[in-house]
């Protein structure tokens, strides 16, 4: 199952996305927003980041205007590594070396065609693992950290 979310600047885009990745036999679960009412994105950037961190989804998409304020929601939780995209080679990148769990799109900036090949690029593409774990083990601070 993929986890999607976005805020009102993403709704288009995700619909048209869901839309897609069902059309293709692939579960989807949408977590909201569900109309164009103004909405703060990182409420459903956490909402996602909790669902894949407790384990219920292995991945998930969030989409605001840029991509950039639900990355930087998302990625404040703990085994989340969410990772905004820009191009085919970004997505591969971000799950080959980077493990990331969470794609970030923005809907104000990319057309719902090219936003369709970054996602089966992420949900295709598998972890490298070797030495990509060892930084991948960097990325989460130890609990109680002060850095």
């Amino acid at each position: 199952m993929i986890l999607f979310a976005s805020d009102h600047a993403g709704l288009s885009l995700k619909r048209h996305l869901v839309a897609h990745l069902e059309g293709r036999g692939l579960e989807c679960l949408d977590l909201g927003v569900h109309d164009d009412a103004p909405a703060d994105y990182p409420d459903l950037a956490h909402a996602l980041a909790r669902r894949i961190a407790g384990g219920e989804a292995a991945a998930g998409v969030l989409i605001c205007g840029t991509g950039l304020g639900m990355s930087m929601a998302a990625n404040r939780h703990r085994g989340i590594r969410a990772a905004l995209c820009h191009d085919p080679f970004t997505a591969e990148m971000a799950r080959r070396h980077n493990d990331a769990n969470v794609l970030c799109l923005g809907g104000r900036v990319l057309d719902p065609e090219v936003a369709e090949r970054f996602v089966e690029i992420f949900l295709a593409t598998p972890f490298a693992g070797g030495r990509h774990q060892r930084r991948v083990d960097k990325i989460d601070l130890p609990a109680g950290s002060k850095q």
